[in-house]
């Protein structure tokens, strides 16, 4: 294990980290708040604790295996979140080390739980700051690393891989690097048209540079306590609709869609089924609502859509409260819950792609019972899916749901109650934000024991980097020679 390379390029992005809370400092001098001292103060500390650790690990080889990668993306988004809670704290927006961390680990990770109980009363820094985590950890640290400078040398594609999440790390280009600028340079393009659309549409011009940040990264923070649900235009409401569906959408496909290659992005089998979830969901609900409500159909369509989109790419906006839904409309959209978006999105959860596969192997399994002589291979996009990669979905679900049933126990020590342990867990592990119960669209997470804060972040970093690049971490085997 090459630990020099590992420390130091941990002290490179704790400056890039640094870099980027200038940006939050920036804001705060443009609304003069009382938060410019703290997050100068939060900037510095960063930039010269990295400063420092890349002078000391200078000489260190740039060479990156496979498992200095796991230990490098797995470290760094802790040390971010630990690094970025201080603007919480020495700002005294949120004081206490435990409810500073959860917010930021939550931010980082685009779960987009939070524990604030009053939103609008923090600075302008603040705010900007609590959004820029979820877009720096939406298209992912690593990857905005590559895209900028070439400080990893020999090793830039194990670190992509154990990052980007899906099944399999799509590459735009042959050379990483390039492939890591066309994906930011495509999330850069969405989030400002996001946030001219939401301008026009009756936003502030920081509500909406705030709305688009966390829209694209799928992540849910809103400036507002009420969500999305604070501003009753349909406009702003079907904008960010669309953006969600965009944010949860494969961004090779969406590079596809730019470069004119339409027919390429339409044929592709996963945005089919994506899109197909979408309107599925969206159909029972809205008919649910239609019958169960007084809304009306466009309200309730508009309901629908917001909410399906919200949870299934893993975002957490809320424009309404599901759990006063009728009990079998709530059960639906906890049903989506463990979809997720599109494999090389910024949504989390299992992701469409492995829901298809796992669906295809069940069926063709049962083809093999009664054909036992007969080949009946499994394929995605015409093409023969790996044994390889079936294997590696089949052991990603078993170990999802084994995480997720044995962490829902654990946190039943510090909630009893089931439904909203259920949710917390839920929410987390999908990284998406909104629970059930205690921890529902219109509730959050401050009531909640510190221990069990604790616990939950970690379950957002193990869902953020889908379970194995973690988890590999406590196998004896991986610290073997």
């Amino acid at each position: 294990m090459n630990y020099k390379i590992i420390i130091r390029t941990l002290g490179f992005l704790l400056v890039v980290e640094g870099i980027a809370m200038l940006f939050a400092l920036i804001v705060s001098l443009i609304y003069n708040g009382p938060d410019i001292l703290a997050l100068f103060e939060s900037a510095l500390i960063c930039m010269i604790t990295g400063a420092v650790i890349l002078a000391i690990f200078r000489n260190a080889s740039k060479e990156i295996g496979k498992r200095e990668g796991f230990v490098i993306v797995s470290s760094v988004w802790v040390m971010f979140s630990f690094f970025g809670s201080l603007p919480f704290i020495f700002s005294h927006s949120i004081p206490d080390i435990t409810n500073a961390f959860f917010e930021t680990m939550s931010g980082f990770t685009t779960t987009g739980s939070s524990v604030l109980n009053d939103i609008e009363s923090l600075p302008n820094g603040i705010l900007f700051w609590r959004s820029m985590t979820q877009w720096l950890g939406g298209m992912g640290i690593i990857v905005l690393s590559l895209a900028i400078l070439p400080i990893f040398g020999i090793g830039g594609m194990q670190l992509f891989a154990a990052e980007v999440p899906g099944p399999v790390a799509d590459k735009l280009s042959p050379r990483i690097r390039a492939t890591a600028k066309k994906l930011w340079i495509i999330y850069v393009f969405f989030t400002a048209l996001e946030t001219i659309l939401l301008w026009i549409g009756g936003m502030s011009l920081f509500d909406a540079v705030n709305h688009s940040f966390t829209t694209m990264a799928t992540g849910g923070y809103s400036t507002k306590q009420a969500s999305i649900a604070y501003w009753t235009s349909p406009y702003i409401q079907y904008v960010i609709t669309l953006f969600m569906v965009i944010a949860g959408t494969n961004f090779t496909v969406s590079y596809l869609l730019l470069t004119g290659k339409f027919k390429k992005a339409i044929d592709n089998e996963e945005l089919k089924y994506y899109l197909f979830f979408i309107f599925a969901f969206t159909l029972v609900i809205t008919v649910g609502l239609v019958f169960t409500s007084e809304l009306g159909f466009e309200h309730s369509f508009r309901d629908s859509i917001f909410q399906v989109v919200s949870i299934l790419t893993t975002t957490g906006y809320a424009t309404a409260d599901y759990l006063h839904w009728v009990p079998f409309l709530t059960t639906v959209l906890f049903a989506v819950f463990f979809f997720g978006g599109s494999t090389g999105s910024t949504g989390g959860g299992l992701k469409i792609m492995r829901i298809v596969l796992l669906l295809k192997n069940s069926y063709y399994e049962l083809r093999r019972i009664i054909h036992p002589n007969a080949i009946i291979p499994i394929r995605f996009n015409k093409k023969t899916v790996p044994e390889q990669i079936i294997t590696n979905v089949l052991a990603f679900f078993m170990f999802y749901v084994i995480v997720f049933l044995g962490s829902t126990i654990l946190l039943m020590l510090v909630v009893p109650d089931f439904p909203s342990a259920l949710g917390a867990v839920a929410t987390s592990l999908g990284n998406i934000g909104p629970g059930l119960g205690s921890f529902g669209p219109a509730e959050n997470f401050s009531t909640l024991h510190p221990a069990g804060k604790w616990f939950l972040s970690f379950l957002m970093l193990l869902g953020r980097l889908e379970l194995f690049t973690v988890l590999v971490l406590f196998s004896p085997a991986f610290w073997k020679k």
